[in-house]
């Protein structure tokens, strides 16, 4: 064997050691398929009478009620590429009261080729979207296929946060408040901005932002107890991070990361810096997640607590035990079934997931 051979075996090895899960399978679950024969369920959302709002990445939603599955007309035109297309869907916390759908999805609307992430609300009726009203519209478009973002959430003062990723244009979006991309954003339910949003008296400043410095967060949720937002993002190879988001600051991506290059080669040396936050958590090797939600039920014992991330990569449910809002335990749940995407917490206070290829799930403690 020459040299360059032994070199590659080498790599190839070091490599897959290094991307090797450490998680220890956790036997004490099951599972019960509650909505079969989806691809990506990128979100989903339940209505209050028990049915289901499911958004398939192609660019269809379903509405899954009665065992059956139809589909929603009066969708925008989605911008299906690469990591953008139908993506998150959530209620309104008052949607008894308005009826108001909120949904993110690649848009090809305005100016230059290719898409953006973008943020609308609508009505449902008679399987149709009504009122249809684009609240936020990510610029510029481009034909990227990578890091749109892009999850939902409102927090208790009925504020709208959400994420947008920085477009794989890492070196100008997310350090760069005057732009798109790479950020947290906060609006008022009807699109406007709110008051004391922190940047709102910087000249040129994407006002709607509420921290920057992000990667491609798609994980957010409110942390049941200290009602803080909550988000994860990808890192590249290595150094996806857990993070507790707070008006106005920095993330430190690109400039600080636990993560390198995916060919291995650093792009930053530092992995921390006066004026970045640091996670509360992260991950070597990456285990890609998206979906993310905090246990708060009588249904899983001493579990409850415990916060739930999706694993794209090693494919399974990551549940965390936080002690001091730090991980202290790592464990894998459903193993093996297939690509993580989401996990809500139903109104009956089981865990849902969506798995691609899959459906949706019920977790069940054994």
């Amino acid at each position: 064997m020459d040299m360059k051979s032994i070199i590659i075996g080498l790599i190839l090895s070091s490599t897959i050691a290094c991307a090797q899960d450490k998680n220890p399978k956790n036997s004490e679950n099951t599972h019960e398929v509650i909505v079969s024969d989806i691809n990506i369920p990128w979100g989903f959302t339940f209505l209050p009478d028990g049915s289901m709002l499911i958004t398939e990445k192609s660019g269809e939603l379903i509405h899954f009620k009665d065992g059956k599955k139809s589909s929603i007309s009066g969708l925008p035109e989605i911008y299906v590429r690469g990591q953008g297309g139908l993506l998150d869907i959530i209620l309104h916390p008052n949607y008894d009261l308005n009826g108001w759908i909120y949904f993110s999805y690649a848009s090809s609307e305005g100016e230059d080729s290719g898409g953006n992430t973008s943020i609308a609300r609508a009505k449902l009726e008679n399987n149709s979207l009504t009122n249809l009203q684009v609240l936020y519209k990510a610029t510029p478009n481009t034909t990227k296929g990578q890091h749109f973002g892009s999850r939902l959430v409102f927090d208790d003062a009925g504020y709208l946060y959400f994420s947008i990723g920085e477009r794989g244009n890492r070196d100008e979006n997310p350090q760069d408040i005057t732009r798109d991309g790479g950020k947290i954003y906060r609006l008022n339910d009807d699109g406007s901005i709110p008051e004391d949003n922190p940047f709102v008296n910087d000249a040129g400043a994407k006002t709607a932002i509420y921290s920057y410095g992000h990667r491609n967060p798609q994980g957010m949720t409110l942390h049941p107890d200290s009602r803080q937002i909550w988000t994860h993002e990808h890192g590249p190879k290595g150094g996806d991070e857990i993070n507790i988001i707070k008006a106005g600051k920095n993330y430190g991506w690109p400039v600080i990361s636990y993560g390198v290059n995916y060919v291995g080669t650093k792009f930053t040396d530092i992995t921390e810096k006066e004026g970045m936050e640091q996670p509360i958590h992260y991950w070597d090797p990456s285990i890609a997640p998206s979906g993310m939600a905090f246990i708060k039920s009588d249904k899983y014992g001493d579990w409850d607590g415990n916060l739930l991330v999706g694993s794209l990569k090693f494919k399974y449910l990551d549940m965390c035990t936080l002690k001091d809002n730090k991980v202290i335990k790592e464990e894998r749940l459903l193993d093996g079934l297939g690509r993580v995407r989401c996990v809500e917490q139903g109104s009956d206070g089981f865990i849902y997931v969506g798995i691609e290829d899959l459906g949706i799930v019920k977790l069940i403690r054994k």
